[in-house]
């Protein structure tokens, strides 16, 4: 397996991961078998070389635990150095010009690891930078989280074209990119949400699109009972996202989509249960689920690691 890994069976040098629509479902699948096997195999002398002498930047405007740690954990398993800059501790935070950031870090680090409130900030990025950036997460798309995601629910269901997928909740940057996912990967995602807090419009058509390339599905209603019926895995995040704590309104709205004991009862027995963390325990799902039998947060948590070090691998070694 290590020599296929080596030979980059799909070439992604130089890519970029702003959103999963740039990627293949070819490209997809093979970032996930080999984090897979990475995960098994942690110690082989050619990955934990392979970035040697490379280094990657970190921005952060927004706070993060699991992504900058897991980020900085596969950057430098891999053999490369992280640089960490704070938002408010670079010149971005005074105002300097994107497209200048982009280009002056481009001439010293090998990739940029960006999370922004705003996804055309990254997308800014990625247009000036002559170096891979990767979405750590915007407001309109979380793709490491839901590579992440599709890894765990291949691990414990053991298949992805076909899985059923319900996510439950507001229609925010997870929804949209678990449609994509899951469409390119030829599963059935069926999102529920307040229309209010419907997933944006675009990307439920496109989404539908490339489903039916894949033999996938994509379904967007305002039922969380029909949404899980039958679901293999049951998704959620918080109901206010980051910068908007103070929504009391939406809460409310989305109060009815909290996924518990009754909830999960709609699913397959066998279902199991993911949340990208933090999570707020009573809110948008019960301690119960949440500490559950069918909860596999803390491996979905970990797989975050894995996905990135595929996903650096393939896209900045030069095997």
């Amino acid at each position: 397996m290590v020599e296929r890994l080596l030979a980059n069976e799909v070439r992604l040098q130089g890519r970029s991961v702003v959103s999963l629509k740039d990627w293949s479902p070819t490209e997809i699948k093979q970032v996930l078998m080999t984090a897979k096997w990475m995960k098994a195999n942690p110690k082989v002398a050619e990955i934990q070389y392979a970035l040697k002498g490379k280094s990657v930047a970190m921005i952060f405007e927004l706070p993060s635990t699991r992504t900058r740690v897991s980020f900085q954990v596969a950057i430098q398993s891999l053999g490369a150095a992280p640089v960490i800059l704070d938002w408010q501790d670079s010149q971005l935070g005074r105002g300097e010009p994107i497209e200048d950031t982009a280009r002056v870090l481009s001439r010293y680090v090998e990739a940029l690891v960006v999370r922004a409130r705003n996804h055309q900030m990254v997308q800014t990025l990625q247009k000036w930078a002559t170096i891979p950036v990767f979405n750590a997460l915007t407001d309109a798309a979380h793709p490491f989280q839901v590579l992440a995601d599709a890894l765990t629910i291949w691990e414990h269901v053991g298949y992805l074209s076909g899985a059923k997928l319900a996510y439950v909740g507001d229609g925010n940057n997870m929804a949209n990119s678990y449609m994509i996912i899951g469409a390119k990967l030829g599963m059935h995602v069926r999102v529920a949400c307040p229309v209010e807090w419907s997933p944006a419009a675009d990307v439920v058509a496109y989404a539908q699109q490339e489903a039916e390339m894949t033999g996938g599905s994509i379904q967007v209603m305002t039922d969380p009972e029909q949404a899980v019926f039958g679901a293999e895995a049951v998704a959620t995040d918080v109901f206010v996202s980051m910068g908007n704590e103070d929504s009391d309104a939406k809460r409310s709205q989305l109060a009815p989509y909290q996924v518990n004991a009754q909830l999960m009862a709609k699913a397959k027995p066998t279902a199991i249960f993911l949340h990208c963390l933090p999570a707020h325990r009573g809110e948008e799902v019960t301690e119960e689920v949440l500490e559950g039998r069918q909860s596999v947060v803390f491996d979905e948590a970990e797989n975050r690691l894995h996905v990135q070090k595929s996903v650096l691998y393939h896209t900045l070694s030069e095997f």
